[in-house]
């Protein structure tokens, strides 16, 4: 009778790991396939540690990140030691921003000893992004020193530098990368906007050039390169990149003003014009430089009421601006006789705008004080 008992035991047991081993093969099946709602239902019947992680899984899969946080949350209450689910959860913390979060587990999955550098990598993006750069560097420098390959960790470390004006040490840690991974376009362009945002314009180009090569050009790049090559005096590539970016769409306004530009400084002043004023006719924002470039090609021209409307017409885009206030000063004090009516310009001029560059201040001062003894003079 025992025997039978223990015979019974054995078959029922073996008949329902048979039957376990099938709704595992179903639940996987659904889950490959994309059925997650079925493939949640058998894995619940299962209950085991890994059932439960492919329902965490799961409801990420279908975008259901608020039950996949508990689910992984529930794993680890159960299973502390269990690395994978807490790596997983970290993710999701920071695939939905929850960087404080995301920082506490990472921090806890780094203090375990683990030299994986992803464990750095999400740990360093996390306090970037809670303001804490100087943590946050440390870790992703960790993950670069730990694996000299991690793209990701050496393009946030990159994109401070650049963002900070770092120059050296962006130029250093892009190199890094590039020696792994030439062709990487998201560290050839922030190594590109190093050299551009330096004025070094002679070596962006090749950069900028090798983006465009590899077909990975946003619409800036050619703004940018068009810009370095025209700093770098070579206005016919420069005409022919601006007349690319004419073709991008919501790039036109761009395009047309860096046209004038060139055009300006071909001496081609009534093309130049037309362009500026596409370029205003095209925007849909303020327009202050165009104006500015209008006044400037008209002061060319001896238009001097014309090129003072122009500058009056930037300064009321940009009233913070006081080099355009101070061309406004220039251009009156030519334009008008009356000394009364100049001396208004520059008094403005001196009251309105505290941060004046002091060489500019002191002309303008200077000037006050001659017409201020002309109109006395006039007098006696």
């Amino acid at each position: 009778m025992l025997k039978k008992i223990l015979y019974l035991s054995i078959l029922f047991g073996s008949l329902g790991l048979v039957a376990q081993s099938k709704n595992i093969q179903k639940a996987d099946s659904l889950y490959q396939l994309g059925n997650y709602v079925e493939a949640i239902n058998t894995y619940a019947s299962i209950g085991n540690e890994r059932s439960s992680l492919q329902i965490a899984r799961a409801y990420a899969a279908i975008g259901n990140n608020e039950k996949a946080i508990v689910q992984y949350q529930d794993i680890i209450t159960k299973n502390q030691s269990y690395v994978l689910a807490k790596f997983e959860l970290g993710k999701l913390f920071v695939k939905t921003k929850q960087w404080k979060e995301a920082q506490e587990l990472f921090q806890g999955l780094t203090e375990d000893g683990s030299e994986n550098p992803e464990f750095y990598f999400h740990l360093g993006k996390a306090q970037q992004m809670l303001g804490d750069f100087k943590n946050g560097n440390k870790a992703l420098k960790r993950a670069v020193g730990i694996d000299s390959t991690h793209l990701r960790s050496i393009f946030l470390l990159g994109k401070y530098y650049v963002g900070k004006k770092a120059p050296f040490k962006a130029h250093e840690i892009l190199d890094v990368g590039l020696r792994s991974a030439p062709n990487d376009a998201a560290l050839i362009n922030l190594k590109a906007l190093t050299y551009f945002n330096g004025e070094f314009f002679a070596e962006s180009i090749p950069l900028f050039e090798r983006l465009i090569e590899l077909k990975k050009a946003k619409p800036f790049v050619y703004e940018k390169l068009a810009y370095a090559y025209f700093k770098n005096w070579d206005l016919k590539k420069a005409k022919k990149m601006y007349k690319q970016l004419e073709q991008i769409p919501n790039m036109k306004a761009d395009a047309y003003f860096g046209l004038g530009e060139v055009l300006m400084h071909q001496k081609q002043l009534d093309s130049a014009k037309m362009y500026f004023k596409k370029s205003i006719a095209e925007r849909k924002y303020i327009f202050d430089e165009e104006y500015a470039r209008l006044g400037r090609v008209a002061r060319m021209q001896d238009r001097l009421k014309e090129s003072l409307v122009n500058y009056t017409k930037a300064w009321e885009e940009n009233k913070a601006n006081y080099f355009y206030y101070y061309q406004i000063c220039i251009l009156a004090d030519e334009y008008y006789k009356d000394p009364e009516t100049k001396l208004k310009y520059y008094e403005k001029l001196l009251s309105d705008f505290k941060d004046v560059m002091p060489f500019l201040k002191e002309r303008a001062k200077i000037r006050v004080s001659e017409l201020k003894e002309e109109i006395h003079m006039a007098k006696e």
